[in-house]
């Protein structure tokens, strides 16, 4: 057993179609925090998963340690994320994936990294483990992080974190669909710091990841947390205006001395899908802004818990006007 006192950690899971792993990932949380002397709970949000991982995750749900949420549909990782968070009751969230991929065995690391003085760790991969597609996207979000959303340390960002239970009141108000768990930890603190962890290779299933899901997260972070698309757009139309004004400043001219040639219709056609491409471009951009705010006008949800395994009390409520964590398992 280590002789450093280590801070008790709440490990938040989502889990999706992980009804094979579930078990392992406990087992080696467990031997490795018991190694370590470390007080932990494990809590394990089904993100509306089709298989049986709920019913995996239920029964781990017996030992003192673990405590499942089942959300009343599929929400996407950080709205599951949020979940765990809310219900977490020690002094450090650590969030990890549910296919293994995040050793526990590299938890105490991220721990001794907080201590040293960060409020916010990350556990960045010595080797990407993922498909060329899977690591090529990811990159690209974390740029658009890094440009759109004014997050300098985007690129060392990883679902595998550890941060400081006080930063947990900046996800309290978090009332609407469109959730970041990354914008809103930067938001908090800039005390950030990584550790370089040799991550593993999936052993069950594949990724729920897809193109799809990759944009629509890209889009919602970036729409939901940054006016840079709006500047982008003034951007844009001023460079059309601009190149009106010159387009304008050439038929003048050719009219003026007399070489003024009458327009074929490719070139009509072209001016018009150039100003018609960059007014519906502006229009989606500003379409995209006020669809955000129609549904936090709507107040949607950004989970609804359907079962809780842990002690009785009342949930958390994101977007409420304080802390209402229940407490964790005895």
């Amino acid at each position: 057993m280590s002789h450093l006192q280590y801070p008790s950690v709440s490990v938040v899971v989502p889990c999706y179609r992980s009804a094979g792993t579930l078990e392992e990932l406990v087992e080696r949380i467990d031997a490795t925090f018991d190694e370590e002397g470390i007080e932990y709970e494990v809590i394990l949000v089904v993100d509306g998963s089709p298989d049986d991982t709920w019913k995996v995750a239920e029964t781990l749900s017996a030992r003192p340690e673990v405590r499942s949420l089942e959300l009343m549909r599929n929400y996407g990782q950080h709205n599951a994320l949020l979940a765990g968070i809310l219900h977490a009751g020690n002094e450090v969230i650590v969030t990890m994936d549910d296919d293994l991929q995040h050793p526990p065995e590299a938890v105490p690391g991220l721990l001794r990294a907080l201590m040293a003085g960060k409020d916010l760790v990350y556990g960045v991969p010595q080797e990407e483990n993922r498909s060329w597609f899977r690591n090529s996207t990811s990159r690209i979000v974390k740029r658009a992080m890094a440009q759109a959303l004014n997050v300098g340390h985007a690129t060392s960002i990883s679902a595998f974190r550890a941060f400081r239970h006080e930063i947990v009141p900046a996800f309290e108000r978090v009332s609407d669909a469109f959730v970041s768990i990354d914008v809103i930890l930067s938001w908090a603190t800039t005390r950030i710091g990584t550790v370089v962890v040799e991550t593993d290779a999936r052993s069950h299933g594949e990724s729920g990841y897809t193109v799809r899901s990759l944009v629509r997260h890209t889009l919602n972070m970036v729409t939901g947390y940054s006016i840079r698309p709006l500047k982008l757009v003034t951007l844009l139309g001023f460079l059309t205006g601009l190149f009106g004004f010159v387009l304008l400043a050439v038929v003048l001219f050719l009219f003026f001395t007399g070489r003024t040639e009458v327009a074929g219709f490719t070139t009509l056609a072209s001016m018009i899908a150039l100003f018609a491409g960059a007014q519906m471009t502006a229009l989606g951009v500003f379409g995209e802004y006020l669809g955000r705010l129609h549904f936090r006008s709507m107040s949607r949800p950004a989970f609804v818990i359907r079962n809780d395994t842990g002690p009785a009390g009342p949930a958390p409520t994101p977007g409420g006007d304080g802390p209402s964590r229940t407490p964790p398992p005895a």
